[in-house]
């Protein structure tokens, strides 16, 4: 009966450690099984998606000397070219604008001439470029140490041109005075000009701008090759490219345009 017992006892001992190496035997591969998965889904998963860059190109480091010169003074410039042309007209009563420029921003190309796509208004004088009424030319000077600056001229009825200078940053005027070097062939020539010009410079930026999104950087009154009168505008956009466009003064039509790539 004790015998029996114990061999009993024996066997029910032998069970259960049977049992319980057959079960960790059985985690152990299920272990075994889903780290092998995993691994593979995660290996897998990296051939999918790409190792992120930790580094990029600088956006300035690729913009043109031209292009950065242009961001530079823009970013500076918070006058826009409306309120610099409402200010330079508003000190000289009856005044009207003939050239306004924002210095610094290609101030080299001002004193050429315009864009040569179908011809260019070269060999005539202006009131705005080289050479001029005035004697004196386009104000082309860098921005000072106070920040950028509009530099506007405009014209009394009979001709008479005045150089206003305006801080670009808050608005000021920094100058004003009567060009003392123009004479009356000087006058007549830029009052006849305006009385053609029937569209005023801010309608001629509004239709370049509407062209090209960007800011109006440059606006003057030319002669179109003897046949009437054009406003230049330059714009810079986005890219900080500047586009050039020669518009008619009488119906606001874009009668040329190009882009500097420089």
């Amino acid at each position: 009966m004790n015998s029996a017992s114990s061999r009993s006892r024996t066997l029910q001992a032998v069970g259960a450690l049977s049992l319980a190496a057959a079960t960790a035997l059985l985690m152990t591969g299920c272990g075994q099984s889903s780290d092998g998965a995993s691994s593979a889904a995660t290996s897998e998963a990296a051939k999918v998606v790409p190792q992120k860059q930790t580094t990029s190109p600088s956006a300035t480091a690729q913009l043109t000397e031209d292009q950065q010169e242009r961001k530079k003074v823009l970013d500076a410039t918070k006058v826009t070219f409306d309120d610099a042309a409402t200010t330079a007209t508003g000190e000289v009563a009856g005044s009207k604008l003939v050239e306004l420029d924002l210095e610094g921003v290609d101030d080299d190309d001002n004193q050429s001439p315009s864009p040569t796509a179908t011809g260019s208004p070269t060999g005539s004088p202006s009131p705005t470029g080289s050479p001029s009424p005035t004697g004196t030319g386009s104000p082309s000077a860098s921005p000072g140490a106070d920040g950028p600056v509009w530099a506007a001229e405009v014209a009394e009825k009979d001709g008479t041109i005045h150089t206003v200078r305006i801080n670009a940053v808050d608005g000021k005027v920094i100058e004003a005075r009567v060009d003392a070097d123009q004479d009356a062939d000087d006058k007549k020539q830029t009052a006849d000009w305006l009385a053609q010009a029937t569209q005023t410079p801010q309608q001629a930026a509004k239709v370049a701008t509407e062209k090209k999104k960007g800011t109006v950087t440059s606006v003057s009154l030319e002669d179109n090759e003897g046949d009437g009168v054009i406003w230049q505008v330059d714009v810079v956009g986005s890219d900080w490219k500047k586009t050039t466009f020669d518009v008619d003064a009488k119906n606001d039509t874009i009668v040329r345009e190009e882009t500097d790539e420089d």
